[in-house]
């Protein structure tokens, strides 16, 4: 059963920005595009970056350690979409941030 756990507060991850948190035993990062906060897993797909450490693009963040791109919006690898890291639901309320995980 999903659990829902608040992992930032709004002010805590600036527009453009990208943050790692803990949440339901899962380490998770958390991306806010233009006001629009997303959460996929912080383990990049190719050699487990942390993707929350990476450089967010528009809804594309590189991962620091090979710059591998993933669609923060979607989870789908930039260059091969059939490649996703798991995406999880988000809510916003009260100016903080929730996360659905289970």
């Amino acid at each position: 059963m999903a659990q829902r756990v608040k992992v930032a507060a709004v002010g805590d991850v600036p527009a453009g920005e990208g943050r790692v948190v803990t949440a339901g035993g899962k380490t998770l990062a958390v991306f806010n595009v233009d006001g629009t906060f997303y959460v996929i897993d912080n383990t990049c797909g190719h050699r487990g970056g942390p993707l929350g450490e990476g450089e967010l693009e528009g809804s594309v963040v590189t991962c620091p350690w090979h710059a591998w791109r993933w669609n923060v919006t979607t989870g789908a690898n930039a260059n091969n979409p059939a490649l996703k890291v798991e995406c999880f639901p988000v809510t916003v309320e009260s100016g903080a941030v929730f996360v659905e995980v289970g």
